[in-house]
């Protein structure tokens, strides 16, 4: 009888929410969604809020369980320094939980379903041996890109509002790609030895620690100044103080990554680097959100 076997279902039904990861779904991952809503003209609370559940914790905590039933980690990985063992039942619970999402996804429109069935299929495609984008480094960006920065800027964007897509929002959703994909490498960092021996060659074990940090500067300025430019287009003051804070954001991360090194134990600086990062961003979007949409003090 395997180790695995002798745990008591409480405690495997445990492992398997921490595998979710849900804390890092909507710390690190949910700044693409927020301000898809913030581009809105206008905000349907109920549909918004309540997809933005299904989207973190039924689409991103499925689709994490999925990858990591896959990769079998042993080390830390984003979000989990010390990840459990996963069992069987884990793998189709973690696609159920998924396609969940979907038919609660259909609620909302034709639209809004596509748009979360193309991220389902771009997670599996990152995750599945058949596929393995993930050990592809310009693959996985693709995949990370989509599926985690546009796809979760329309997927707010359609939840807050049933109104087309003006080109300051298509701007704003490769600008959020490209800010979430800027960090994405640097937790590959700590992974390397890990990701060496099952075979993944990943975009930090590829190219090496100096491309990561380089793809963080041109990642994130990058996406800086999109997000500045669909901002400005829609009111140029706030284009303007988003580019100077992200501007200032930016050099404060740089100098945080200078320290790094390739080992494990600058996990910890890494998540710090991130939740800081993110969090603060999820709060500027959330209070950039209740100003416009209910205080009407942004007025687009």
């Amino acid at each position: 009888m395997s180790q695995l076997q002798t745990i008591p279902m409480y405690k495997q039904c445990w492992y398997f929410i921490v595998h979710l990861r849900w804390h890092y779904q909507l710390f690190i991952l949910s700044g693409g969604y927020l301000m898809g809503g913030f581009f809105q003209g206008s905000m349907d609370w109920t549909s918004f809020w309540f997809q933005f559940l299904n989207v973190h914790l039924l689409l991103f905590g499925g689709a994490t369980a999925y990858n990591s039933w896959w990769d079998k980690d042993e080390g830390a990985i984003g979000g989990l320094k010390h990840p459990p063992k996963m069992s069987t039942w884990m793998w189709p619970v973690s696609l159920a939980i998924q396609f969940a999402g979907l038919l609660w996804a259909a609620v909302i429109s034709f639209q809004f379903m596509l748009v979360y069935a193309v991220s389902m299929l771009f997670f599996w495609l990152y995750s599945t041996p058949s596929a393995r984008w993930k050990g592809q480094p310009v693959k996985s960006l693709v995949a990370i890109g989509i599926s985690t920065g546009t796809n979760s800027f329309l997927l707010g964007y359609i939840a807050a509002a049933q109104t087309s897509f003006t080109m300051a929002a298509i701007i704003a959703s490769i600008g959020v790609a490209m800010i979430i994909l800027s960090l994405y490498p640097t937790s590959q960092i700590y992974q390397i030895e890990e990701d060496r021996e099952r075979g993944d060659r990943t975009f930090a074990l590829h190219f090496g620690k100096e491309a990561v940090f380089s793809f963080f500067r041109y990642a994130f300025g990058g996406g800086i100044f999109l997000l500045s430019v669909a901002l400005a287009m829609e009111k140029l003051w706030v284009g303007s103080a988003f580019l100077v804070l992200g501007t200032a954001t930016g050099i404060a991360i740089h100098y945080l990554l200078n320290d790094l090194s390739i080992h494990a134990d600058d996990y910890d600086k890494v998540m710090r680097i991130k939740y800081g990062t993110s969090f603060a961003f999820v709060l500027f979007l959330c209070a950039g959100i209740f100003m416009k949409h209910a205080l009407h003090l942004i007025a687009f």
